[in-house]
């Protein structure tokens, strides 16, 4: 597990999406192509999963609860697939967390880009990328 320590002046919304981004990104480097899928989201209060069937979306409820438990800096939790990597992550405050159970790189390089991209005011987050994780609406 890498834990990284950081400042930003990011709105909730724009802290998530780009933690979320580069964990994504950084996996696709040993994973390809492969779907990012995320699995459970645990907030304080609720709990997210995705269904058998059925992907975790980030719908307008969910997305205020997380933005608001970031704001609040409460503790979220987040479990990604994608491909045969298990990647857990963890925002509290200013601190971020990663575990990836098959490749520990992953971890490192997550941690290094997000160093990064936190301390900028106009951080680097593909435009493609939030309507793949959020339901057309």
């Amino acid at each position: 597990m890498k834990t990284l320590e950081f400042e930003s002046e990011l709105d909730p919304r724009k802290k998530l999406m780009l933690i979320l981004f580069w964990t994504n990104r950084k996996a696709a480097r040993t994973e390809g192509c492969a779907p990012f899928t995320l699995k459970k989201i645990i907030t304080p209060e609720n709990t997210y999963t995705a269904g058998e069937t059925k992907l975790l979306k980030l719908n307008n409820e969910i997305l205020n609860d997380l933005e608001k438990n970031i704001e609040d800096s409460k503790p979220l939790y987040f479990e990604m697939i994608m491909g045969e990597e298990l990647i857990e992550a963890s925002l509290e405050g200013n601190v971020f967390s990663v575990n990836a159970k098959k490749s520990s790189e992953i971890e490192e390089e997550i941690i290094d880009k997000l160093n990064i991209e936190l301390g900028k005011k106009y951080p680097s987050v593909c435009e493609s990328f939030e309507p793949r994780v959020t339901p057309n609406e």
